[in-house]
């Protein structure tokens, strides 16, 4: 068996087709006018370049951090259609959300997005009604067209059969929905592959410093490569400030006197070990608004989250130990205390939802997204969700068809015209990768089931690139902790092909180390070894 002290020099062998290096694209960057720059690259920013780059724009994205580094890896990682609409009466805009889920799941990423079966428990004295929420979730599966079944309410014994960590004292009825989930920093990534595929050009960890005018409009931005200092520029017919919890901040670039578009509140969550099966996530009402998650996720499990108006420093922004107490405090409604221990906690992580600016709680604030135009014709776009995140992106495109002086591009394609399912990376059935991935193997070696799977909902048929690198070196088919079924070969696969530059790179998106507790002091140090392998 090779042993982890290989793992240091792993990585050095020549691997086809990888992504160029930060000093080429840097160079590809200054030495072209591009249609668009895209500012951001969390879930916004990705989906317009994206859509963009299928048009014929000649399209740019860069972050100053990686990508979906921020609020885009923070979510809840659900896929859904949002039931809490409901109680407001956006019977539409529920409708809209389900269509997105279903072309999600179904089309564009089946590989990524994966069913999920939810269990609302109604306590005695509780906030609503088992017959309200019956109904409730009658109507959210009719709006889904039944496509996933049909929402219900059925007994304490049966929910706890299927769900031992339930609380069932007080507990009258459990109402039974279904939505999907997914590993949100895993989409995020595929999506900016799937721009590169289309054309764009990307850069992770590139600072904007300022922005380039040309007779008072922008046209471009100043950039600091954030890893090795190197400025540069690039220049833009249009520049799209979709920086999310910072769209303010680059506005004031734009004009000093910008006055505030958006309000930020702060959602946190924690993963713990799981110690039962769970054969149903958990969906508890705390109040009239809200509703906390207890979610099976990665192998653990995943609570959240809190709603909160945040004012500081979005850089800042994180789990506290009173958000901690929060979350436990409000899981402790429907999951038994020894599922809850803090003993069991593996990460906690915090994002910011950017909401439309006006009076009220943000709790009531929509989730919605807008888009501006600030006095130097840049765009700025702010607010939306997961789950409709290709349709924000042809929100965009069609705002861009219709910018007084024509579209960007003459050969700029009508977006009536842009096929609306295309898959992203990878697109397969998971089970049939997985199956492929056991059997398809050179004799004398063997691929742990686990890491299998794992692979085959992470990549799709992309994790045959993966195991071809295991095969070429099998000390990359190695796991990274003995405790996840991540191997080495994710690590040089993360640097070569998924624009990888940190240990938090790897380890807290593109593989799932860090929210499983795995990222320990060795392992860092190896990854930062492989990585290194990279550096330009």
């Amino acid at each position: 068996m090779t042993t982890l002290q290989r793992v240091p020099a792993l990585g050095t062998h020549p691997t086809a087709g990888r992504n160029p290096g930060r000093a080429e694209t840097r160079e590809l960057l200054s030495r072209a006018t591009y249609d668009l720059l895209v500012v951001g690259g969390g879930i916004l920013g990705t989906s317009v370049a994206w859509h963009a780059a299928q048009s014929g724009l000649r399209v740019a994205m860069v972050d100053a951090g990686d990508f979906a580094g921020a609020t885009s890896s923070a979510s809840s990682k659900l896929v859904h259609g949002g039931l809490r609409y409901l109680q407001t009466g956006a019977v539409k805009l529920v409708a809209e959300n389900h269509m997105e889920r279903r072309v999600l799941a179904r089309d564009v990423a089946p590989h990524l997005v994966n069913p999920l079966t939810f269990h609302l428990p109604v306590y005695r004295g509780g906030p609503v009604g088992a017959a309200k929420l019956g109904a409730g979730v009658f109507a959210y599966s009719a709006l889904s067209a039944f496509g996933d079944g049909v929402g219900r309410v059925i007994s304490p014994a049966r929910a706890a059969a299927a769900n031992p960590a339930l609380r069932t004292e007080n507990l009258k009825a459990v109402a039974v929905y279904y939505d999907h989930q997914m590993n949100d920093s895993r989409m995020a990534v595929m999506t900016v592959r799937a721009a590169v595929e289309a054309g764009a050009v990307v850069l992770n960890h590139a600072e904007v410093t300022g922005l380039r005018f040309t007779h008072g409009r922008v046209t471009g931005a100043e950039l600091k490569d954030r890893l090795d200092g190197t400025e540069f520029g690039v220049d833009a017919r249009l520049v799209l400030n979709a920086t999310g919890p910072w769209v303010d901040h680059l506005r004031r670039m734009e004009d000093k006197g910008a006055a505030p578009s958006i309000r930020l509140s702060k959602g946190a969550h924690i993963v713990l070990k799981r110690k039962a099966p769970w054969r149903a996530a958990m969906a508890t009402p705390i109040d009239k608004y809200r509703i906390t998650f207890a979610l099976p996720w990665e192998d653990q499990l995943l609570l959240g989250t809190t709603d909160e108006e945040y004012t500081g420093d979005p850089a800042d922004v994180r789990a506290t130990g009173a958000d901690i107490s929060q979350i436990l405090d409000e899981a402790a409604h429907s999951v038994r205390d020894e599922h809850l221990s803090r003993d069991l906690i593996t990460y906690a992580f915090a994002g910011l939802r950017v909401l439309p600016g006006g009076p009220g709680g943000v709790e009531k604030a929509k989730r919605e997204t807008v888009v501006t135009e600030g006095s130097g014709g840049m765009l700025s776009v702010a607010g939306g969700k997961w789950t409709t995140y290709r349709h924000i992106g042809r929100t965009v495109m069609a705002k861009l068809a219709k910018l007084p002086g024509g579209p960007l591009n003459e050969d700029m394609e009508p977006l009536d015209r842009l096929p609306r399912r295309v898959p992203l990376p990878g697109v397969a059935n998971p089970n049939a990768v997985a199956h492929r991935l056991l059997v398809d193997r050179e004799p004398g070696q063997r691929l742990d089931p686990l890491t299998a799977r794992h692979l085959a909902t992470h990549y799709g048929a992309l994790s045959f690139d993966i195991a071809r690198l295991a095969n070429e070196d099998p000390a990359l088919g190695e796991r990274i902790h003995p405790d996840g079924p991540e191997i080495w070969a994710q690590v040089v696969y993360a640097r070569d092909h998924e624009w990888a530059q940190t240990a938090d790179d790897v380890l807290r998106r593109r593989t799932t180390l860090t929210v499983r507790g795995l990222d320990t002091a060795d392992v860092r140090e190896r990854v930062e070894s492989l990585l290194a392998g990279r550096r330009d």
